[in-house]
């Protein structure tokens, strides 16, 4: 039996200096004190998760709905430049083969439910 987590995080870019910051900061401790001009966000993504394994790697859980915050309401003065903005997980079972059997060619939308029947 395969099971699949799926998750979903969410952060807001409330400072993109401060976020940019952060991710050359990241890199140049992945790299041995190599530095980065990292000015595009998708690479900034990137250098984050490589380092940290989420954005806003530091912020704890965030319940959604009673005892989150209100829609809208934002995470002000981090110093990474982001809001967390929610998190949601999803078990599934039944997915024909797991990640990596497919080798080098991962279908199309690996996030895509198995259909039933």
């Amino acid at each position: 039996m395969v099971i699949s987590v799926r998750t979903r995080r969410d952060v807001v870019i409330m400072d993109p200096e401060k976020f940019l910051a952060a991710a050359r900061a990241a890199y140049k401790e992945l790299h041995g004190g190599e530095e980065a001009d990292i000015a595009d966000v998708v690479e900034a993504v990137h250098v984050l998760l490589d380092r940290f394994g989420r954005l806003a790697g530091d912020a704890g859980e965030m319940p959604l709905g009673r005892g989150g915050p209100r829609p809208g309401e934002r995470v002000q003065g981090r110093a990474d430049g982001v809001s967390p903005a929610g998190q949601v997980s999803q078990i599934v079972l039944g997915d024909p083969q797991p990640l990596q059997d497919y080798g080098c060619f991962v279908p199309e939308d690996p996030f895509k439910l198995p259909s039933v029947g």
